[in-house]
């Protein structure tokens, strides 16, 4: 078996359907791993819609895992060359398994495959707005990584380092990374560890995987959902984000905010303990830690997600070092960037201002039309 496309889905029926046609719509050698937790909703019934065709296999939780024990639970009964690794509110663009293998081949059998997406928000996932959005650009990748090539193990090490300035030069998303089985049998104590199961991952596959290809074009799209952990985060919504993914992001002196960031700081502690020879100077920054969380205070301010004394409270929380550090900001292009971008899109809506770059597209209701959409513009090859 070629390919391994791990679905692991948690009453996302509403969605499933679409995502699932995207796949096995592809004529390719693949297996479809779909990891059943214990859905209550229409997800059975979505999934007898394709019983028929052999190359879906159906695992069956009787009680509900977290998200990492459902990845793992998928994981686990791949038996493909590559894994990839799919939400149920996403999508394969036409194509996509033709051009990884001619990717694959051209490389002499890489370890990880990275490349670009398009995203999709479809409607009421942030807040009680209604519209879709989407984005040309998933993520946007630093100057030079604009044409297909191998990344220098020197270049995936600087990537790794610089998330522990809190940095972020991938997409921390499962689904823009094709991942060789071999290569994911190397991480000690399994590919996918929580709280983020994906942020872990990759840093671990930058460091320890051989080859990585890098491919600039979109081949799916990442879609939010109002069942996304995205949903909760762009809605101020951070408990329910947590208790989503069953995760408790605790450290000594985490500070309320934006539940990515602490997820991030209990991962990159986590990579330290993982690869102390790989990591052995590099801490995480405790400056940048702070001056982002202040930038989601002051965001969710904006937005109405916290009222001005809950700010001045969480400003409170602050010691003499992290004020210090907070003053460093002066120095920060990145931070200015941000609080600019802040006050200048005064006139978008909520979700504009938070993910720069998406746009509203009328009349599109769900992702398969959008992907519909986008096959048919003469610009998209």
């Amino acid at each position: 078996m070629r390919f391994s496309v791990l679905l692991p889905t948690r009453n996302g029926g509403h969605f499933l359907d679409n995502c699932i046609g995207s796949i096995l719509g592809e004529n390719a050698d693949i297996e479809l791993i779909v990891s059943d937790n214990a859905n209550s909703d229409e997800t059975p019934a979505v999934l007898d819609r394709w019983r028929s065709d052999p190359r879906m296999r159906v695992l069956r939780l009787d009680a509900p895992v977290s998200v990492t024990d459902n990845w793992n639970n998928a994981l686990r009964a791949a038996t493909g060359d590559y894994l990839l690794m799919m939400g149920d509110d996403d999508y394969l663009l036409p194509g996509y398994f033709r051009r990884l293998a001619s990717v694959i081949e051209r490389h002499g059998e890489p370890d990880c495959v990275i490349y670009n997406a398009y995203s999709y928000v479809a409607p009421g996932s942030i807040g009680d707005d209604d519209n879709s959005y989407f984005g040309e650009r998933h993520f946007r990748y630093e100057a030079g990584l604009d044409r297909e090539m191998l990344l220098a193990v020197e270049l995936r090490q600087s990537i790794v380092r610089d998330m522990f300035r809190f940095r972020v030069r991938i997409p921390l998303n499962m689904q823009t990374t094709l991942v060789r089985r071999q290569a994911a049998a190397l991480v000690k104590g399994g590919l996918f560890q929580p709280p983020f199961p994906d942020h872990f991952a990759l840093n671990s596959l930058l460091l320890l995987a051989g080859k990585w290809a890098f491919v600039p074009e979109p081949l799916l799209v990442v879609g939010v959902t109002p069942k996304s952990f995205g949903h909760y985060v762009y809605s101020n919504q951070q408990a329910g984000g947590l208790a989503y993914l069953g995760i408790d992001a605790q450290f000594p002196g985490r500070l309320p905010g934006n539940e990515l960031l602490n997820g991030m700081h209990v991962w990159l502690n986590m990579l330290k303990q993982a690869f102390p020879n790989e990591l052995c100077n590099v801490e995480v920054d405790r400056a940048g830690y702070v001056r982002r969380q202040a930038y989601a205070w002051l965001m969710q301010l904006k937005l109405g997600g916290i009222d001005r004394r809950a700010c001045l409270a969480n400003f409170a929380r602050l010691g003499a070092r992290d004020w210090c550090g907070l003053a460093a900001t002066i120095f920060d292009r990145q931070s200015w960037s941000r609080l600019t971008r802040m006050f200048a899109l005064a006139a978008k809506s909520d979700i504009e201002q938070q993910w720069g770059g998406l746009a509203p597209i009328p009349g599109i209701r769900n992702i398969a039309e959008f992907a519909r959409w986008l096959t048919s513009r003469t610009d998209h090859p």
